[in-house]
């Protein structure tokens, strides 16, 4: 149920005024929410919410984040891959500068690999009709929301029989991680802020089963101060009334259904593959791989890629605020030796890595 509190004669200031009321009304004991979306964190953040909000309500930051949850065995095909001589690698940006277990595609970069940074799937199969000659490679990184993209240029290859083009899929899906975290003993979470770009593809009813099989609710959020101030509202509206659903609140963007087109392009395209999460291991089923009818455009066979051990970064606790276990000033290395300018893990890398919010705007507030 939405609740609906703003509208178009209230200013922004009476409509959050009116949200912290409740929240405040409602807080009466504690509470954990995770937003699970890097977006939120980084909203969060921006607008200084935890400062408004009463000491009862905690909010911490989940593994929503692509480039955060990227392993660091995946960063290691990805360097493998980009040195080869007559391959161009092509990524967005925030994937350039995230370790591996020795070096970045930045560093490889300036050691001479051919790697560019572009906008759209789009713009990288753009680059294999310009270059016959290379192998282009697009890394594929990302949760449901970017994957239609991915697939439409799979699509456009084939029709166009550009065989110097592939993807490297470490796409990854939000239901499983949210599965894992609801059977992981050390999750202390009491309700989700569900992410609006994903939930717009997948729908809320992908995500049910977190309350019906571990009674934990959810609100499928947008991405505006107000927006994730009413999501609290009615995640604490479902623990007062004794419920536990998944509701949405983002419901101008997000069905409970979901996309069916995008949903039966994914299919048509990818499998569910078990996948390797930054600080929470293999996830059954929790990532893409392309299917076999579309194997000539999956780098992976393509390439005959080797596999790599994940390797832990001394110190980084990126894994542990990808649980929300702990915030990013309770890491060791944060503001110290990991900074947005020499990051060492990849919640500082990332523009929606929780570390890279907190360090740009929480700092500021004193949090």
């Amino acid at each position: 149920m939405h609740v609906n509190n703003y509208n178009s004669k209230q200013s922004v200031k009476e409509a959050a005024a009116g949200y912290l009321k409740e929240i405040r009304e409602l807080a009466a004991a504690p509470y954990t929410v995770m937003e699970v979306c890097g977006t939120h964190t980084v909203a969060i953040a921006k607008n200084a919410l935890r400062d408004l909000l009463p000491a009862q309500i905690r909010l911490v930051s989940g593994p929503g984040c692509p480039v955060c949850v990227t392993d660091s065995s995946d960063i290691d095909q990805f360097l493998y891959l980009a040195a080869q001589p007559h391959v161009i690698t092509a990524t967005f940006g925030d994937m350039i500068r995230v370790p591996g277990s020795q070096k970045s595609l930045q560093m490889l970069r300036g050691e001479g690999a051919d790697i560019r940074i572009v906008y759209s799937t789009l713009d990288a199969l753009d680059l294999a009709r310009k270059n016959p000659d290379k192998e282009v490679v697009f890394l594929g990184v990302g949760f449901e929301t970017t994957v239609p993209t991915v697939c439409v240029s799979i699509e456009q290859a084939q029709k166009e029989d550009i065989r110097n083009y592939s993807i490297l899929s470490m796409h990854k899906l939000v239901p499983p991680v949210l599965r894992a975290l609801a059977e992981d003993p050390g999750t202390e979470v009491d309700g989700f802020l569900d992410p609006g770009h994903a939930c717009a593809i997948i729908g809320s009813e992908a995500l049910a089963f977190m309350a019906e099989d571990y009674g934990m609710p959810g609100v499928v959020t947008g991405f505006e101060a107000l927006d994730i101030l009413e999501g609290l509202v009615m995640l604490l509206r479902q623990r007062d009334q004794s419920r536990a659903e998944i509701e949405i609140q983002y419901d101008k963007i997000v069905k409970p259904e979901g996309n069916r087109v995008a949903q039966a392009l994914i299919h048509k395209i990818f499998e569910p593959v078990d996948a390797a999460f930054r600080g929470l291991g293999i996830i059954p089923l929790g990532g893409l791989g392309v299917r076999k009818e579309y194997e000539d455009w999956d780098a992976a066979k393509k390439f005959a890629l080797p596999d790599f051990e994940t390797v832990e970064i001394p110190g980084c606790r990126c894994g542990n605020v990808l649980k929300g276990q702990i915030t990013p000033p309770e890491c060791p290395l944060f503001a110290r030796k990991c900074t947005p300018l020499s990051p060492v893990g990849p919640c500082m890398v990332s523009s929606e890595g929780s570390c890279a919010a907190y360090y740009r705007y929480a700092q500021r507030s004193g949090i």
